[in-house]
């Protein structure tokens, strides 16, 4: 089955890419990934029970992390962390010493292409990863660095070259990341439409980025992805991934960097309880009314030349125009501090802090 799909002798980047998956159930579902994931380096973040075991297949090379662990490593800066919400996945990031990180919800199996073949997800994304973005003029043709594809008529030369890629955004078939409101008009939908296409998210556009089938140069943008404070004793959940994306699209126009959505997809099993869904994403499906305008308008200055600056400077903001719409955003600009604080105690060799621009 999915073993005949493994075709390439030696993985892609197999010693400078970890993949991160967020759980609170014994791990089976990696069977299905087994072809594509056991050459890699899996950390496992366990949410919820520390004292619960999760099971791992035999065979993967992997680190397992617990809440208890959590609060071992950073000690007060561990509140920055998510408990009980998805959003803990980015302690992952955090520890993690490759320069690549895929991350995938264990609730995701892989996914057919329309001959039937299997979808190497985690394949495609080092591409994407590895090829530039042309985020500063749109080619009618998407991804000019495909096979196939090229840059067409009326793309100027002096943008051809591109810049480098920081974020890697699949997509899903069968169940499809909607929000509460939309799930319970659509309760039966399901996206079996493949789209062949990879492309870049031009300059100045925001997008609703979802964590369960996604890829980052941990050295380019690494910093940025910080999932927020949500789930357990905060009044928002299931908007971890978009503040996210939200950061490091800012983040990335101002440095340069690029970001790559469409392929590749993966199969998303099982649709959420749209109910419970609606109670952690009420407050969001107002206040998002107030954060895109926010992120829209956001401007960072010079002196912000590495993600860290960045993400610092975007927190101030964060503080002085969203914490008059909630005090929550007061202490959500504070623990992305906290976040920076953490980051740069675990990587202290500095990784991204040394890279302005996109460059080393």
């Amino acid at each position: 089955m999915a073993a005949a799909a493994s075709s390439d002798a030696t993985p892609l980047l197999k010693d400078e890419l970890d993949i991160v998956i967020p759980t609170i159930r014994n791990l089976d579902f990696l069977e299905m990934w087994r072809p594509f994931f056991e050459p890699y380096h899996l950390i496992i973040v366990q949410d919820g029970d520390p004292t619960r075991t999760i099971k791992v297949p035999e065979g993967f090379d992997y680190e397992l992390y617990n809440r208890n662990d959590i609060n071992r490593i950073l000690g007060p800066r561990s509140s920055c962390i998510s408990f009980k919400d998805s959003a803990c996945r980015c302690f992952g990031y955090m520890v993690s010493k490759k320069k690549y990180i895929f991350t995938i919800d264990d609730d995701c199996f892989v996914a057919k292409d329309p001959s039937g073949k299997d979808i190497n997800a985690l394949q495609q994304h080092i591409k994407n990863l590895l090829s530039p973005s042309t985020p500063f003029f749109f080619n009618t043709l998407y991804d000019p660095y495909r096979e196939g594809a090229d840059f067409v008529r009326g793309y100027p030369f002096s943008l051809r070259e591109g810049v480098p890629t920081a974020v890697s955004h699949g997509l899903w078939l069968n169940i499809p990341d909607y929000d509460a409101p939309t799930q319970l008009v659509k309760p039966r939908e399901r996206n079996a439409r493949y789209v062949d296409a990879v492309l870049t998210i031009p300059k100045g556009t925001l997008f609703p980025m979802c964590g369960m089938n996604l890829a980052f140069d941990r050295d380019l943008i690494g910093p940025a992805m910080y999932f927020g404070l949500m789930g357990d004793g905060q009044p928002i959940g299931r908007y971890d991934d978009m503040w996210a994306g939200w950061c490091v699209k800012v983040i990335c126009d101002h440095l340069g960097l690029g970001v790559k959505t469409g392929l590749p997809y993966i199969w998303h099993s099982k649709a959420s309880n749209p109910f419970v869904n609606l109670k952690k994403e009420y407050k969001g499906i107002f206040w998002q009314e107030e954060i895109i305008p926010f992120f829209q308008s956001a401007v960072l200055t010079k002196e912000s030349d590495t993600v860290q600056k960045c993400y610092i400077e975007l927190s101030k903001q964060v503080k002085e125009k969203l914490g008059k719409v909630d005090p929550y955003f007061d202490k959500l600009a504070d623990a992305m501090i906290t976040w920076i604080e953490a980051w740069d105690e675990l990587n202290p060799a500095g990784g991204s802090a040394k890279l302005a621009n996109g460059k080393a």
